[in-house]
């Protein structure tokens, strides 16, 4: 549903409408100009043909080194499989682990992906509901509780695609050890690591133990930290025996991703953080604009996002309103129908996030951007009657 708001949006833009759009997680800052520098090079240099299905090695061991130099995992390169992005990470692991009848933890709201994937794959998705009165975040108790002998996975996605909230390492080390008591892997979905805010450091699972660390599945990519969401570079990283399994299967689905974004991608990885940080702090000035503008809005119950770069506000208290020309607003949906109609705002229902309470609108645009999103989703939830 992401992707249709997109589309749709960017149609409408075509036609000549002044659509403000939210609904992307995709930051507007250009690649670095050294990252492009790289996959130019490589280009000239005609880097141009196959290589090993799981990626180059120069990229696989970069994601070595940036694992143990960043998050304190040591995973040796043989382990990590490069992917066309960390959708397809993710979708590489859960075609590997899963037999049908499995099921898969997922907190919710949840990223759209996750469950369809699931199901795609013979699973069942069995979902930890939160709230804006929980911080979005489940317990260790909750955790355990969805926890049956059928239980193969649980998804972790930290920070949080859609919630913004983030575990710190004494939350993390609960769960682990819930994990290892069960045997349960956890595909931890680290793509937001460094978007955090407030003097966060990004923790991966994997480092709080050698027990916890055997039962986790890494992906990530370079998607958001270094803004290359069109290069399609993720990859999976952890135990040896499902590596060698994705890299078989990979190998007959895919093969590799495009030699040029791998070379990109190696650069990105080497190349330090400061650009990251830079965005980050951009971010944190958006995000703040824009919970403040939600939180003025009557009726609006606004959490503050600790990561990433969404916000997922809780407008419930306008369903079952009118919109100006009398139609219902039952729900997100309808919701987000209007308010795209009529103001010409585009934002995803949270419907999509398994929490129809809420919309969710991402602050990864400009600031001009978000102060007429904010005017345009103020004047169309007040005119509602």
């Amino acid at each position: 549903m992401t992707v249709a708001i997109d589309t749709c949006a960017k149609e409408l833009q075509a036609l000549g409408q002044d659509i403000v759009a939210l609904g992307a997680g995709e930051p507007d800052f250009d690649t670095p100009s050294h990252i492009k520098e790289a996959a130019i090079a490589s280009l000239r240099e005609g880097k141009t043909k196959y290589t090993a299905p799981t990626g180059i090695p120069e990229l696989k061991k970069a994601v070595s080194d940036k694992l143990s130099r960043e998050n304190g995992v040591n995973i040796p390169s043989t382990q990590v499989v490069i992917t066309s992005g960390v959708k397809h990470a993710v979708a590489n692991v859960l075609q590997t682990l899963l037999n049908a009848g499995d099921e898969v933890v997922i907190p919710a709201p949840y990223w759209v992906t996750y469950p369809e994937l699931v199901k795609l794959y013979g699973g069942t998705p069995v979902f930890i509901e939160t709230s804006v009165a929980t911080g979005y975040k489940i317990t260790p108790q909750a955790l355990e509780a969805a926890i049956t002998p059928r239980t193969k996975a649980m998804i972790l996605c930290n920070p949080s695609n859609p919630t913004g909230m983030v575990y710190g390492k004494s939350e993390l080390e609960a769960f682990a050890k819930i994990l290892v008591k069960h045997d349960v892997y956890v595909i931890s979905d680290e793509i937001y690591e460094h978007i955090l805010y407030d003097g966060r450091k990004p923790i991966s699972i994997a480092s709080l133990g050698a027990e916890i660390a055997a039962l986790t599945l890494i992906v990530n990519g370079v998607s958001k930290a270094y803004a290359m969401t069109g290069w399609r570079v993720g990859y999976f990283a952890g135990p040896a025996p499902i590596a060698k399994a994705i890299g078989a299967l990979q190998s007959q689905a895919t093969h590799h991703p495009a030699n040029v974004s791998q070379y990109a991608a190696v650069a990105a990885l080497n190349g330090g953080l400061d650009f990251v940080h830079k965005m980050g702090e951009e971010f944190d000035r958006r995000r703040k604009f824009v919970v403040e503008s939600l939180r003025a809005i009557p009726g609006v119950n606004a959490p503050m996002p600790e990561g990433a770069f969404y916000a997922l506000p809780e407008v419930s208290s306008f369903y079952g309103k009118q919109t100006p020309t009398g139609k219902l607003i039952a729900g997100s949906l309808d919701l987000c129908a209007y308010l795209l109609s009529d103001e010409l705002l585009a934002v995803v229902p949270g419907a999509a996030f398994g929490d129809d309470r809420c919309i969710r609108l991402s602050y990864a645009t400009s600031m001009d951007n978000l102060r007429k999103a904010m005017d345009r989703l103020r004047h169309g939830l007040l005119a509602l009657s």
